[in-house]
């Protein structure tokens, strides 16, 4: 029998007529199947444009090789940003906000600086593994911005209320704090350690180990087991904290959950390729507007697909163009933009 919730019953003789709602549901499920066929095709296309024209040779594998390892360094990434930005968004009720505000970023790159500051040049050995994209260096990275993270929201959420204001205004002090350091040692540094810290200041996906990314890949599946666990408790969060409570949903433990999985997501995509402050920021809202809900079914998966879309295309642009600039540059640029505009919008209304 039909469902009475998408058709509407019809005169006499005639089919039955599928209300908005269900039209809505159609056109998103669309949206989905659109760009997982642009991001398909974006992979493909960097893959195949970067491979040399003899089939078979040595420079033919290897260059394969390499070009997978980073189309998968991209969805891995993209999967991270989009997801948590999404899920952080949720538990904070704010569009603009992303969780580079927690400081992540400037815990990668302060934690980048001591290790060369401290370190170089008389552990050089045990500094190259560190910063140079292998599994130590991405395990040991991970770890501490997990547990700095952790600490943080175990300590500020450890009561019965739950003020992700505090949590927000702290994750900001914190930031600003880890920076002013970066700087000042930094400074200290001779001009050749001053290069090594400042190539990690710009997300590369060049060069990533296949161990890394397979790390990488377990803790993005694990993250996302969890978020799929908590299913449509997400979708309840977004009325915010009494409504939720009214509906059965305990919201400082779904709140706690999702703030522990987004510092897993962030802190590995951080020490995969490096820091993408915006990145998340412009998914999100884009998968928004495309979609118009806010429905986690459909806003995490279009978010994942269009950040593919975005670092797949603009990989392939650059290529094609010969453009050396980082991609990370262009993207903060255009994510700053929108911050911005989101910002001065939401003023206005």
């Amino acid at each position: 029998m039909a469902d009475s919730a998408t058709l509407v019953a019809p005169p006499e003789g005639r089919a039955p007529v599928r209300t908005r709602a269900e039209s809505d549901r159609r056109r998103r499920w669309a949206v989905v199947v659109v760009c997982a066929m642009l991001a398909a095709a974006s992979l493909t296309a960097l893959v195949l444009v970067g491979l040399p024209d003899t089939v078979g040779s040595k420079a033919w594998s290897y260059s394969l090789d390499r070009l997978s390892r980073h189309a998968v360094a991209i969805v891995l990434v993209s999967v991270a940003v989009g997801v948590s930005t999404v899920l952080f968004q949720t538990v904070t009720g704010n569009r603009i906000l992303t969780p580079a505000l927690m400081g992540f970023d400037s815990l990668y790159l302060l934690i980048q600086t001591l290790l060369v500051f401290f370190m170089v040049p008389r552990d050089a050995a045990i500094i190259g593994g560190l910063t140079s994209g292998g599994l130590s260096g991405f395990l040991s990275q991970t770890a501490i911005m997990v547990i700095a993270s952790t600490s943080l929201y175990l300590w500020l959420l450890g009561g019965r209320r739950t003020d992700i204001h505090l949590l927000l205004l702290v994750g900001v002090v914190f930031g600003v704090f880890f920076r002013s350091v970066s700087s000042f040692f930094q400074r200290l540094l001779d001009p050749a350690a001053y290069l090594q810290v400042q190539d990690a200041m710009f997300a590369s996906f060049r060069g990533v180990q296949v161990d890394v990314l397979i790390a990488c890949a377990a803790i993005v599946v694990a993250g996302l087991a969890v978020v799929t666990m908590l299913g449509r408790r997400l979708d309840v969060m977004l009325l915010g904290r009494d409504p939720a409570v009214a509906l059965g949903v305990n919201h400082r433990r779904v709140t706690v959950i999702v703030l522990v999985v987004v510092s897993f997501l962030v802190s590995a995509s951080t020490a995969l390729i490096g820091p993408v402050m915006f990145f998340g920021l412009i998914v999100a809202n884009a998968a928004y507007a495309l979609l118009g809900t806010t429905l986690h079914r459909f806003t995490l998966p279009v978010a994942c697909l269009l950040g593919v879309i975005a670092l797949a295309g603009g990989e392939l642009v650059l290529g094609v163009l010969g453009v050396e600039s980082a991609l990370s540059i262009i993207i903060e640029f255009v994510g700053g933009l929108l911050f911005l505009f989101l910002l001065l919008t939401n003023r206005a209304r």
